[in-house]
């Protein structure tokens, strides 16, 4: 087979569990001459980046129409070296080479007739452990803890809740509010769920500040606290693991695997965060995650945006030894529910191996056609 036709869809969507705020993501579809087809996700967040991923994709198009879909790892090393100028492993080339090669590995999988896991290797773990991941944002703390309690109680296994997001909440600016949350929390929850802090994008932590609220956090066992400075800054990472006993976390904002290599050799992360729809699709990922296992990290699929991800997230996660679990949005929107036939969930806590061909996913093509932002 070849490929035909290569189109970039951005879209817009409500996501609930960040106070309805429309989310943007450019989603990818390949088609061969015989008419199979691969799906994949650019998850660019913010409507600009969708528009810029979707001029990307049109104009990568060319690289790929007329390709042998199977060729996953050949194409990838072409989009790369042909974003040289205004990519190099990096930005908004990124994004469209991540929809590009999750779409490819969809259709790998469809038309051999395996699923993308088998394509990877097969699993190394029978299954795995599901955690919702939410955004903070009420101003009672006693509310938010039973909110909490109330997404747990059908099994999940855990919570990973940022701090700074839209809303009431009030968390990472003020110690003490800080420790009280965590504090009402864990009780709220009891000692065997896990527990993890994301600082977020909006709030400031300088190293001693950190530290400060790393120690205070210690004794009410949190798994990881993750980006507590930032993205990129590994002298104020190294300050910080000095410090606490907590494991740290970031790694997410990364664009490609040798980004992820560069802040592992460093000695400064634990848990390092990976994004299908960023990190240049399931082949960077699978390279990143590879390169956490030899280190002996641990890699956390950063699944977040819509079904396509949460699909590609799960294969990924199975396939590597540096996962040890997977989070979901505890509830699910539009882009979760309505988009795929079989969205990723959990049975009392724990994600089994995908089935079927591909990613195992259908799309509705209705709701994408209903939701882009280029009509």
């Amino acid at each position: 087979m070849t490929i035909r036709s290569v189109e970039a869809i951005p879209v817009a969507y409500p996501e609930p569990n960040d106070h309805s705020r429309l989310r943007s993501v450019c989603l990818v579809k390949i088609t061969t001459e015989d008419g199979a087809v691969g799906w994949g996700e650019c998850c660019a967040y913010f409507p600009e980046a969708s528009r810029a991923a979707k001029a990307l994709v049109e104009g990568m198009a060319e690289i790929v129409i007329g390709q042998d879909e199977v060729r996953t790892e050949t194409i990838w090393r072409l989009l790369k070296e042909h974003s040289w100028w205004y990519g190099t492993g990096a930005g908004i080339a990124s994004l469209a080479i991540s929809g590009l090669d999750i779409a490819l590995w969809d259709l790998k999988g469809k038309v051999l007739g395996r699923s993308v896991l088998d394509l990877l290797g097969g699993p190394v773990h029978d299954r795995m452990p599901a955690v919702a991941s939410i955004h903070a944002t009420r101003a009672s703390i006693p509310a938010m803890a039973e909110e909490i309690v109330g997404y747990l109680s059908g099994g999940l296994q855990g919570v990973k809740v940022g701090f700074g997001k839209k809303g009431d909440a009030h968390l990472g600016f003020d110690h003490a509010r800080d420790v009280e949350y965590v504090r009402t929390v864990r009780e709220a929850v009891g000692p065997d769920k896990r527990l993890m802090i994301d600082l977020g994008v909006k709030n400031f932590w300088d190293v001693p500040t950190a530290i400060q609220r790393a120690r205070a956090f210690e004794e009410y066992q949190i798994h990881w606290l993750e980006e507590p400075l930032g993205h990129d800054d590994p002298e104020g990472y190294r300050a910080l693991r000095a410090g606490t006993s907590l494991c740290i976390g970031y790694g997410e904002r990364e664009w490609n695997h040798r980004g992820v290599q560069r802040i592992v050799e460093t000695g400064t992360v634990d848990v390092v965060g990976l994004d299908p729809g960023r990190i240049e699709g399931i082949t960077g990922f699978q390279k990143a995650a590879q390169i956490c296992a030899l280190h002996r990290r641990q890699a956390n699929a950063h699944n977040f945006s819509t079904a396509i991800v949460s699909a590609a997230s799960q294969a990924l996660s199975f396939a590597s030894l540096a996962c040890r679990e997977l989070e979901l949005q505890p509830v699910y929107g539009p882009a979760q529910k309505d988009l795929v036939d079989k969205p990723v969930w959990h049975t009392d806590g724990w994600v089994n191996p995908p089935e079927g061909v591909g990613l195992g996913i259908e799309v509705n093509e209705d709701l994408v056609n209903s939701a882009r932002l280029d009509r």
